[in-house]
């Protein structure tokens, strides 16, 4: 079984809709030598079978707000420079013709992403700007307010999507690119998905259901989430899957995988690991390279191979693909 779980796993298109990794190499890690240090490097991401790679252009509480435009523009150029010391292994994709091209050379397909609305501060031509500079996705807030919108840990105050928070979605939306929900506050959730538009991303959330933190989604949010065509990317933080993060292992994400899957269908999940930004990995998943494991888990459970090629990366790519053909760029 576990050899043909691993023939699925290899075959399939692989995403994984959100890792940390810049602040790695900014601290010095060799993207292409690889090592035991973090999680990901390319040799384990090739050990992995990822195909697509989402960088988080993550900006760091002591950045913002002053300082958060010139710092994720630092660290755009510390992941370009790494994309191009790599002889072509390494292609940085900005629509779907840009993914075909790197899954057809077999190359590694990487999208920039945001994660903060600080770096637009409260000007849209801040965002226009990062959509020119290839950024395709952005996380609206990380854990606190913004001029965007309320964090998750801004839950109590009950907070929402500003006026200015608005526009900037439907701005995103107008240039085709992701508006990534996880990190919102619940209000601020709901408001984005009262803006309407395009399908919605929680990239790196799990279930609270199975584990009441303020990081996750309710049943009612991942419905709603569903209603949009979005899809929610798995995060392997131990401290999201379960009360007790010791516990945590390859069956508790494949525990959150069948409970969106019993609330909505195969359609609406991916992974979204949250590599080299979580302190407690699941066992079985430690790094990068292990996630042939989840494949198997997947597959001991029953699951379809053509629900688990959606689960391993077809559903995330059907999303990108969808909010950058829609957006009207420029």
């Amino acid at each position: 079984m576990d050899r043909d779980a691993d023939a699925l796993h290899r075959a399939a298109v692989v995403v994984d809709a959100h890792v940390d990794t810049v602040l790695a190499l900014e601290a010095g890690r060799d993207f292409y030598r690889g090592g035991s240090g973090g999680h990901v490097d390319l040799p384990r991401l090739r050990a992995g079978g990822v195909d697509v790679q989402v960088f988080a252009l993550y900006l760091e509480p002591a950045y913002k707000p002053e300082r958060a435009l010139a710092r994720v523009l630092a660290l755009r150029d510390r992941l370009l420079r790494t994309f191009a010391a790599g002889g072509g292994a390494v292609r940085l994709c900005r629509d779907g013709a840009d993914l075909d091209a790197a899954l057809a050379a077999g190359q590694l397909a990487a999208v920039l992403s945001v994660e903060g609305g600080e770096a637009v501060g409260t000007d849209l031509a801040l965002l226009r700007a990062l959509h020119d500079l290839d950024v395709r996705a952005m996380g609206l807030t990380w854990n606190q307010r913004n001029a965007i919108a309320d964090g998750a840990g801004e839950d109590r105050a009950q907070g929402g999507l500003t006026a200015f928070g608005r526009r900037v979605v439907a701005e995103m939306d107008r240039l085709g690119m992701v508006v990534d929900v996880s990190h919102l506050c619940a209000r601020s959730f709901w408001d984005v998905l009262e803006c309407g538009g395009m399908p919605r991303f929680a990239s790196h959330s799990n279930c609270r259901a199975l584990c009441d933190h303020v990081r996750n989604l309710d049943d009612a949010q991942i419905r709603a989430l569903a209603m949009t065509g979005g899809v929610m990317g798995m995060n392997f933080f131990a401290d999201f899957l379960d009360q007790d993060p010791a516990r945590a292992d390859v069956g508790r994400v494949c525990d959150h995988i069948d409970h969106i899957c019993g609330l909505v269908g195969p359609r609406h999940v991916g992974l979204g690991s949250d590599f080299d930004g979580i302190q407690r990995t699941p066992r079985g998943l430690e790094d990068v390279g292990r996630l042939p494991a989840l494949t198997r888990e997947l597959v001991r459970r029953g699951y379809r191979q053509a629900d688990i090629e959606a689960i391993l990366g077809g559903n995330v790519l059907r999303l990108l693909r969808a909010v950058w053909a829609g957006g009207a760029a420029g």
